[in-house]
């Protein structure tokens, strides 16, 4: 499978680059020079790359993100590159105890997927302290960090919110819609919900607004239950989910309360079940976000500051934190997975097997929409 997941970097960023920097290209264009790496790097190939995922409720981070990285930091060092692993469980105190464990044993660099992008600062600034570059995967985090690499998160909201645009058609302004964003602690969190917003405004009616805690499915459950309660089972017409595991919640929760047919619900991650409720027709779309790319990215960047290189070859763009500016980057373009062009994305990069989506109760809704 790896093997086929991997072509998606060169599908989506476009380029690979030289065998000793591979890495996806695919950032937006926002300064960043085009020289080599400094000369007399600190270390060789024999180093080791700290590895701190958020949690284990998403499969994204266990079944893609770590394997890929292990994959290419060992493809980067000649297999002498070793990866340190911890995850958080999505527990932000634990995963500061990880860092300190991290520099205590002494790794060379750190990726870092942070649980709460501003309590783990302090924990960045120890690590700098301790001559451990940080590389911020996935979520922006606080804190001197080194180098980021993550999707186009706002772009992202605007690609949820132009999808649920299409499916209610005629019917935006009929009813009311519901928005379930993702947790506050998270800051692209907020940047899906700004891109959002910005299509969903002035077209929609929205009816309720949830900040949803820690991303967790029962919670967003709860939340729809309460706008169920507030709006009306048969005035809500469509659903803006952050991500596919609150739309598993909310669907849920539509259906106990007798809503048929249901409204269209987006999502984000392309996780298995997503893309099944896709195509059985209860989830409109989600986000489709290759993980190849980003993966290899952040492997780059981590190998390259291990060993005293700079990332002008890799990191063609700049982003701020919070509390740091100028951080150079990596930004990987995403996809809206509709029920149209789900072999067209994820069963062609070799992220699900056709056998794995129409397994079951799926087998049916799966011959309808021609996908075997």
């Amino acid at each position: 499978m790896n093997t086929r997941i991997r072509r998606v970097a060169v599908v989506v960023a476009g380029a690979a680059m030289a065998a000793s920097l591979a890495a996806c290209g695919s950032a937006k264009e926002s300064g960043g020079g085009t020289s080599e790496s400094s000369p007399g790097a600190a270390k060789g190939d024999a180093i080791k790359v700290g590895l701190l995922l958020p949690e284990n409720q998403t499969a994204r981070y266990e079944k893609f993100d770590k394997p890929l990285i292990e994959q290419e930091v060992k493809k980067l060092t000649g297999g002498k590159g070793e990866v340190i692993y911890a995850n958080a469980k999505q527990d932000a105190t634990t995963q500061n105890q990880q860092v300190d464990t991290m520099i205590t044993n002494k790794v060379d660099v750190l990726i870092v997927d942070a649980v709460d992008a501003a309590s783990i600062a302090n924990s960045v600034k120890k690590a700098k302290d301790a001559g451990i570059p940080v590389v911020a995967y996935d979520r922006l985090a606080q804190g001197p960090i080194d180098a980021y690499t993550s999707f186009d998160n706002e772009e992202v909201g605007k690609v949820q919110g132009k999808a649920l645009l299409e499916a209610l058609g005629g019917k935006a302004k009929a009813g009311q819609i519901v928005m379930m964003n993702g947790a506050v602690t998270d800051p692209n969190a907020a940047l899906f919900k700004k891109g959002a917003h910005s299509e969903l405004d002035g077209k929609v009616n929205i009816g309720k607004e949830y900040d949803t805690k820690e991303w967790k499915p029962e919670n967003a459950n709860a939340n729809m239950e309460a706008a169920i309660t507030a709006l009306g089972k048969d005035k809500i017409v469509g659903v803006y989910s952050a991500n596919d595991g609150m739309a598993g919640g909310i669907i849920t929760a539509l259906k106990s309360a007798g809503v048929s047919p249901l409204p269209p619900v987006t999502g984000q991650d392309a996780e298995l079940a997503g893309v099944q409720r896709i195509i059985a027709g209860e989830q409109y779309m989600s986000v489709y976000k290759p993980y190849a790319p980003e993966a290899e990215a952040a492997a780059a960047m981590a190998v390259a500051l291990a060993k005293g290189e700079k990332l002008d070859a890799i990191a063609k763009s700049k982003v701020d934190s919070p509390t740091t500016k100028g951080i150079s980057s990596v930004l990987i373009p995403v996809v809206s997975l509709t029920k149209a062009n789900i072999k067209d994305t994820v069963v062609k990069d070799g992220v699900y097997t056709v056998d794995e989506i129409c397994a079951g109760q799926y087998a049916a809704a799966c011959a309808s929409a021609g996908l075997k």
